[in-house]
């Protein structure tokens, strides 16, 4: 049975609490029908809140490290910055444009291994795709807010070189996921579906989604031996688009998985990752954690970007983890 009618609930729900905490459109319509999100667009970056940000990343990395866990953050890049050209003039301000390069530049200084994902979308976009009689690759999806299973896939396999060459990881008695053959899905991106009417979605059109069949259960991501890696993210690595898969793949071992959909602050999902009795039972070397870009610079305890439950103070939010860990 297919996994994605679940999933695209749940991007539902995120997309919904996103638009409506924003005075932003919810959808900006770029050229050839290409969809962003309104509220990953704008004219300001919070500079101090992600400043703040960083730094409770950096305690994050600390207390993680005291626990003999290896912390590397993967930040996505936001779509409308990286199709400039696709988007209306001056949908995009040149501090929003730097954004990325910002964020980069803050995690290095601050010490939180990490690597430059939006070069690796790069090297993604208008990349012959394998085996699909000359179709060119996209970093995301036209009328989506996720990047596309090439991305993702492209994105695991850096990582997994991250990994291999700061952490090398003993050998596990388990192997890693058997990737399964690319096939076709054909259904309307999550923005053109939720927020788009009738007739809009219409002449928008369908998208064509290039993922991977499913060669073993989902399940075997948690196999019999407790993963060395785990990822910890939003709906960007849930199952559907393959980035735990490939990097276990990558990796030949088992990797674990923590995601929630994205009105779940980044925040309450570590929460939820740490404070799990197989973490507590078997830490792993170590733990990748994803975060995207546009919500860099937004406070944990935002309750116009997250879920009034998922929200938290600073410092509630590092008592809650010194707890988790101290289990």
């Amino acid at each position: 049975m297919s996994i994605r009618p679940t999933l695209r609930r749940f991007a539902a729900a995120t997309l919904f609490v996103c638009a409506s905490a924003q005075a932003a459109p919810p959808v900006i319509e770029g050229k050839d029908g290409w969809l962003f999100a309104g509220w990953e667009s704008g004219d300001k970056v919070d500079e101090a809140t992600l400043a703040a940000n960083t730094r409770l990343l950096q305690e994050a990395q600390t207390a993680l490290a005291a626990r003999g866990v290896a912390l590397l953050v993967l930040v996505v890049p936001a779509k409308a910055p990286f199709y400039p050209d696709r988007l209306p003039a001056g949908a995009i301000s040149p501090p929003v444009a730097a954004r990325y390069a910002s964020v980069l530049a803050q995690l290095g200084k601050a010490g939180i291994a990490t690597l430059d994902d939006r070069a690796v979308l790069q090297s993604v976009e208008g990349a012959p795709a394998e085996g699909e009689g000359g179709e060119k690759q996209t970093a995301f999806y036209r009328a989506d807010y996720h990047w596309t299973a090439w991305s993702a896939e492209a994105s695991a396999a850096a990582v997994a070189g991250v990994i291999k060459t700061r952490w090398p990881l003993p050998a596990s008695t388990s192997p890693g996921t058997t990737l399964g053959a690319w096939t076709r899905d054909r259904h309307y991106g999550d923005l053109a579906d939720n927020f788009l009417s009738p007739a809009d979605r219409k002449r928008i059109g369908r998208d064509s989604y290039t993922v991977r069949a499913a060669a073993t259960s989902d399940a075997a991501l948690l196999d019999s031996a407790p993963p060395q890696v785990t990822v910890v993210g939003n709906s960007f690595v849930q199952p559907y688009l393959g980035f735990p898969q490939k990097l276990s793949n990558a990796l030949g071992q088992p990797v674990g998985l923590t995601w929630n959909p994205g009105n779940i602050s980044p925040w309450k999902t570590l929460l939820d990752a740490v404070a799990s009795p197989a973490f507590a039972a078997h830490k792993p070397k170590v733990l990748v954690w994803q975060l995207n870009e546009a919500r860099m610079d937004t406070s944990p305890d935002s309750t116009a970007a997250w879920d009034a439950g998922s929200a938290m103070p600073a410092s509630a939010w590092r008592s809650k983890l010194q707890a988790a860990l101290a289990r």
